[in-house]
């Protein structure tokens, strides 16, 4: 099956498109890749949304095409300049290269502008439209400075600081806008299919699926520990990474063996090869429970429906707690008291604030339906507002 968001486009196509600037933006996106994955992972979903959902030239500027190329198989790490997509690729060298700054320049996650495109910016005409696109919050003080100017302290510029967000008054999430209607026809025998190409593990009788992508922080041997004592079959399936080398070196496995099964207790553990986006999306839709990580993968895990547990990037001085407390009370919120609390002690322990034991565990498990239940509502919540990129575009078009 092909999923539209994968977007394909020949070098061809994406000329002639170009050809025509009448209703085109041109967009610059600046990527800093810091923990590998989830800053580009949300800079290439929106660099892709821009091209093919609104019609936009975007060049994404990234400083770690490795990295890149784990999410995006078909970048080629060596090259200054590629197009995939209809997207332009571009390596930002530290020795930034002369360049025409776009109509749109993004400034991902706080990541600074080179010097020498700043000041390019001050030489066009109209000063382009400069967003700094921050790091995804459910923090109450976000509304209040989104969509606030900063002016830049030498020149004649200012960049407008802009939130991803959970609730009105916010600039919304990443959301393609087909990707939900695809996943309600995610039926069972697409599921298989999906886990036959990817040579994963057949379903057995009563088996509980889990997805797993966390941080170093995360307690992960303990919860090993604990998956392998279910009263149920459990397969735990792992890209490679973090955690996939912490279960390597527990079980001693070889660490480049993908695909191979470690087989524990009650417990089935499948390490894979990193998964490209769109098929990750299909994994995270076939788990019964996901583990995420970051930004990317935490709001595909909203986006999937499944209970899901996040493992929030752990900063100096603990400064991550108040952005952690302030999702999972906005979401929990509505629960069953019983419901709630199950969520908030699993989330709290794989994050070491409290010791994970079978008893967490299980009362979270337990609340399977109720939280399948609870995942609709909570996206239907957030359906009432516009996705990212939409409300990218519309103040970019207000600015111009």
């Amino acid at each position: 099956m092909q999923y539209s968001w994968q977007y394909p486009c020949s070098r061809k196509r994406f000329q002639t498109q170009l050809a025509d600037n009448s209703m085109r933006r041109k967009w610059d996106i600046f990527c800093a890749v810091i923990d590998n994955f989830g800053d580009i992972g949300v800079c290439w979903r929106l660099a892709k949304q821009l091209v093919h959902e609104h019609g936009q030239s975007v060049r994404l500027w990234v400083n770690n095409l490795v990295s890149f190329a784990n999410i995006v198989p078909e970048v080629n790490p060596r090259a200054q300049y590629q197009i995939i997509h209809c997207v332009e690729i571009c390596y930002w060298q530290r020795s930034f290269v002369d360049t025409e700054p776009a109509d749109v320049v993004i400034e991902a996650f706080a990541c600074e502008l080179p010097e020498k495109y700043v000041r390019a910016m001050l030489q066009k005409e109209r000063n382009p439209v400069w967003i700094n696109l921050e790091y995804l919050s459910a923090e109450s003080w976000v509304t209040e400075y989104h969509g606030l100017p900063s002016p830049h302290p030498r020149f004649s510029l200012a960049k407008t600081f802009f939130f991803p967000g959970f609730v009105p008054g916010s600039g919304g999430l990443l959301r393609e806008k087909d990707c939900l209607t695809i996943h309600d026809n995610f039926d069972q025998a697409t599921e298989r299919k999906f886990f036959q190409r990817k040579r994963l593990s057949e379903r057995k009788t009563g088996e509980i699926r889990i997805s797993l992508f966390c941080y170093q922080s995360a307690p992960v041997e303990n919860f090993i520990q604990v998956l392998s004592e279910s009263t149920v079959p459990v397969l735990l399936i792992v890209p490679q990474g973090i955690a996939a080398d912490r279960l390597s070196a527990l079980f001693n496995h070889a660490p480049c063996q993908t695909k191979a099964l470690i087989n524990y207790k009650q417990l089935t553990i499948q390490i894979i090869p990193f998964m490209e986006q769109t098929e990750y999306d299909l994994l995270l839709w076939s788990c019964d429970f996901n583990f995420v990580r970051g930004e990317d993968s935490f709001v595909r895990a909203q986006w999937a429906i499944k209970p899901f547990i996040w493992n929030i990037y752990p900063q100096q001085e603990d400064a991550h707690r108040d952005k952690f407390d302030a999702f999972l009370t906005l979401y929990t919120a509505g629960l069953p008291v019983k419901v709630a609390s199950a969520v908030q002690a699993m989330w709290h322990c794989w994050n070491v604030r409290c010791e994970l034991n079978n008893l967490i565990w299980e009362d979270f498990a337990a609340c399977y339906g109720p939280l399948i239940q609870h995942n609709k509502n909570w996206v239907n919540q957030l359906l009432k507002q516009e996705d990212l990129a939409s409300n990218l575009v519309q103040f970019a078009e207000n600015q111009l």
